[in-house]
């Protein structure tokens, strides 16, 4: 299993999706950290602007949004989850229709997120998204 985290310097989860620079994408065996890599994230600030789109009160849900979280996905192509701080409801939307799981926390460590979500005790907190 890979696990990616935003993040803006690897070692918090970012509080934003969109905005954060950088993912690190560990590998999971038996329950076990195998291997950790940063990798370059598309975001806000590749697509110009930095604005999200809306429709009605939800944030990226616009015409051009799937395309754009799709090409934030690309790089995470070979991961199960994702562990973010907050993102828009239609990142959320689209990162599941790539069967990558979303899970929108309030914890900030790293460490301790990975560690709660292999325990299964990550809350899924989706009134943090916007």
């Amino acid at each position: 299993m890979k696990i990616a985290i935003v993040t803006e310097e690897g070692s918090t989860v970012s509080q934003h999706f969109g905005r954060a620079p950088l993912y690190l994408v560990l590998t999971v065996e038996d329950g076990k950290i195998t291997a950790k890599e940063t990798r370059e994230k598309a975001g806000h600030h590749t697509f110009g602007g930095g604005q999200h789109e809306t429709q009605g009160e939800k944030h990226g849900c616009g015409r051009g949004a799937p395309a754009r979280h799709a090409r934030m996905a690309e790089t995470i192509s070979d991961c199960q989850v994702l562990i973010a701080g907050g993102m828009g409801e239609g990142a959320y939307s689209n990162l599941k229709g790539l069967n990558i799981e979303p899970v929108v926390t309030d914890v900030r460590s790293i460490d301790e997120a990975v560690k709660l979500y292999l325990d299964g005790e990550l809350p899924n907190l989706k009134e943090r998204l916007h």
